[in-house]
């Protein structure tokens, strides 16, 4: 018998639905840090030559085939807190997918990567990423390579990491002590590792801020480190919110814009205001939908607080007034067909 006309033959002990096919393009999440919907499509279709008896291309590897691989293979791996997960990159509006871990944050897992050191410069960075440089009138959440730089040698002394409810574990305590800086080179060999393994992007004007993996894996980690409840009793602290949602998606807003009462806690992905916003009556009279201001997409989420700093935006979050920015006719068609693109998907 011709090997075209063999029957595929699975082992006995094999759960139906799921193959070697399935453990294949699992394979290729492991191998590629993340993937966007163009990237793995040829994957796909190059595994299903493999495995079936015709070529196929990645023009036949439809969406739907795509989320039914996902979700057979996210069923098999659940059990091993394991997960395909998939958001937008807020900078390009790609759909990107990653593995990702349930059980532990990125932050666990650098441990088996990174010295104690190295460990204690990635939590600085983070520090000043959601905190020193994220206040209420300034969310930039991103961090220049210069600022990067200057955080390599020693430890933050009181930093968030090192103080549960005002008092340091012992965990934190070892941490600290172990922790006594890097040199500048040696920062600057963390950020780029990270940048290859698709948990930092740096931007052309030398910004590094989370990538989309990053994103997806430190979602709980960011908003239980960053974000303060409000204290009990009559004097208690008010509560501080410093990771938001995008008010379209619930996906975390690092890079976006945000409604220009900065007292109002609505942000958005550029794309998700775009759709929202898409409506003609909604875009003749853009009100927030939360406190109803109205929202002139000028006040900024993201580096763009600083590189559009005096180009007509209001980093601040006030009222706007002398720097409201009007888009151009070909702006407002180029957001309008990104906006059908996002919703064709």
């Amino acid at each position: 018998m011709s090997r075209s006309a063999s029957p595929i033959v699975r082992p006995v002990s094999e759960d139906e639905g799921y193959n070697w096919m399935h453990r294949a393009f699992l394979q290729s999440f492991q191998t590629h840090s993340v993937l966007t919907t163009d990237e793995m499509k040829p994957i796909l279709a190059s595994i299903m030559s493999a495995h079936t008896d015709r070529a196929w291309s990645a023009a036949d590897i439809t969406q739907p085939h795509l989320s039914n691989t996902i979700q057979t293979i996210n069923t098999k791996i659940e059990s091993y807190d394991y997960e395909i997960r998939s958001t937008k990159d807020q900078h390009t509006k790609e759909s990107v997918w990653a593995l990702v871990n349930n059980a532990s944050d990125a932050l666990t897992q650098f441990a088996t990567t990174f010295s104690a050191g190295e460990l204690g410069f990635v939590r600085r960075v983070l520090d000043y990423m959601f905190d020193t440089n994220n206040t209420a009138n300034r969310q930039v959440m991103a961090i220049k390579h210069t600022d990067a730089s200057n955080l390599a040698r020693g430890p933050r002394r009181g930093g968030r990491q090192s103080q549960i409810n005002g008092t340091a574990d012992e965990d934190s305590q070892a941490a600290a002590v172990a922790d006594l800086g890097i040199s500048i080179s040696e920062a600057d060999t963390v950020l780029d590792s990270l940048v290859s393994a698709a948990f930092f992007q740096k931007s052309k004007h030398g910004y590094f801020s989370l990538a989309p993996r990053a994103l997806m894996e430190l979602r709980s980690y960011l908003k239980e480190t960053y974000n303060e409840p409000a204290s009990a009793g009559d004097d208690g602290d008010e509560e501080i919110i410093r990771i938001r949602d995008c008010y379209g998606c619930q996906a975390i807003v690092t890079y976006g814009i945000r409604c220009n009462n900065r007292e109002c806690g609505v942000r958005w992905h550029d794309h998700c205001a775009t759709i929202f916003y898409k409506d003609r009556r909604r875009r003749e009279d853009k009100k927030c939908p939360s406190c109803g201001t109205e929202c002139e997409g000028n006040v900024y989420v993201g580096e763009r607080v600083e590189t559009r700093a005096g180009r007509g935006s209001t980093g601040s979050g006030g009222g706007g007034g002398g720097g409201r920015r009007r888009m151009g006719q070909e702006e407002v068609e180029e957001e309008e067909e990104d906006a059908e693109e996002d919703e064709d998907e």
